[in-house]
């Protein structure tokens, strides 16, 4: 006998409930450790065009079942393969629950939490809490599409290019596909970046140099989708797992090659204070020098944004001081390019008259003249691990460790040398 209300179809179908809205079901197959049949499910809301959205969902779950069950797809990770379904454990909140919390109907709730239109931006946010506060975790299967979303705020191509290879490289090779999204052009537009991925559901989030809220991270974590910080603006919360480069050694490195060649006078152009990786780099000089018993001159510290205006500016201040340093640390090789055009503009010779470090290796620094001593950042390997980790935990298994951190390494070109 058919169950009343559904519309039978070759596979899957679609089912009337009382509050007219349409619930979509999908045979996934057998599972193997429990023998129970699991099934793929999700509810359009009512509305003139929900039959035809009903078919849509339909299509798309259909194609969902058989990429997993293409042979090509035991090639994929787990994470891919399968977030295992389990049912409803006693306790545990529903749809229906969260939508009594939060004021709603069922349907609004499922659009919110399949991050779909249609829900005013108060309402959204309501729901949000609920979910949020009463730990609401979505149980049934989900089928997660076959991509890796990266979110990088300002797509700064000397740093995003390095991390796309190296996540494509790790995502590649689990036939996965690999998409990207500016969040600072989506704020600037009133959208939510986190939003959007909830519509894509793709099976795992690196953020890269961004810091997130609890509320964006507890709108992935409620719809099952893992979220790695790759290079974060501060300290993640939530033991978010996070992977960036050993950016304090790479501070002390930079620092104590120069006071080897002879400079006593160092300053440093900082990045903003805001940022850990400016914050741990800074640290690393301090420490080198008062090792060296020559602590840092805070009279000689700057602090600015990664860019190179802010070198510029900077370097210009520095270089017009009564007894101005000998060499200038940076934060960042776009501030050091700035110090060099300073130092030109003053008729100072690089390394002869000023000694500069950068900090990053971008292509850009191993062509300006002279080639620039920095210190290099594998954003590559960044990009990799990252990958990994968000396939672990897309896999439903728990990383080996939640903190990756990968070494820097001091590479001496021809803007330093021995003070005159």
């Amino acid at each position: 006998m058919g169950t009343p209300g559904a519309r039978r179809q070759a596979r899957g179908e679609v089912e009337r409930l009382p509050s007219g809205s349409l619930r979509v079901r999908v045979y996934a197959g057998v599972d193997p450790g429990s023998g129970k049949r699991r099934y793929l499910t999700e509810t359009v809301p009512a509305g003139p065009a929900a039959d035809r959205e009903a078919e849509a969902v339909r299509t798309r779950l259909l194609d969902q079942v058989d990429a997993v069950r293409n042979p090509r797809a035991a090639e994929r990770p787990d994470a891919l393969a399968e977030v295992r379904p389990r049912g409803r454990r006693r306790g545990e909140l529903t749809v229906a629950a969260v939508a009594r919390l939060a004021g709603v109907s069922a349907p609004t709730v499922s659009k919110v939490l399949n991050g779909r239109p249609g829900v005013a931006a108060t309402t959204r946010r309501r729901v949000e809490t609920a979910l949020r506060e009463h730990g609401y975790r979505r149980p049934e299967a989900v089928v997660r599409s076959p991509n890796v979303e990266v979110v990088f705020f300002g797509m700064q191509s000397y740093l995003a290019v390095g991390v796309m290879h190296g996540v494509e490289r790790v995502a590649g090779a689990h036939r996965l596909a690999v998409g990207f999204t500016d969040a600072a052009r989506q704020s600037a537009t009133g959208r939510s970046w986190a939003h959007d991925l909830l519509s894509r559901q793709p099976c795992g989030v690196v953020v890269v140099h961004l810091g997130f809220t609890s509320e964006q991270h507890g709108l992935l974590a409620t719809s099952g989708i893992p979220l790695v910080a790759l290079d974060p603006t501060g300290e993640p919360e939530h033991s978010v797992p996070s992977v960036g480069a050993a950016n304090w050694s790479g501070g002390i490195a930079a620092a104590r090659h120069l006071l080897s060649l002879g400079h006593r006078r160092i300053a440093v152009v900082a990045g903003p204070a805001d940022r850990m990786c400016a914050r741990a780099r800074l640290g690393g000089i301090r420490a080198a020098m008062a090792e060296h018993g020559r602590p840092l001159d805070e009279r000689l510290v700057r602090v600015g944004q990664f860019a190179f205006e802010e070198g510029y500016e900077h370097a210009r201040e520095l270089l017009r001081l009564p007894e101005p340093p000998t060499a200038v640390l940076c934060g960042n090789d776009l501030q050091a390019l700035g110090v060099y055009e300073a130092a030109r503009q003053a008729g100072l010779r690089i390394p002869e008259d000023l000694s500069v470090v950068g900090f990053d290796d971008i292509p850009a620094v191993r062509w300006c003249g002279p080639p620039m001593t920095t210190v290099r950042q594998p954003m590559v390997e960044m990009g990799a691990a990252a990958a990994e980790l968000v396939l672990t935990l897309a896999a439903g298994r728990t990383p080996a460790q939640s903190r990756v951190e990968l070494a820097t390494t001091l590479v001496v070109r021809d803007s330093t040398a021995p003070p005159r």
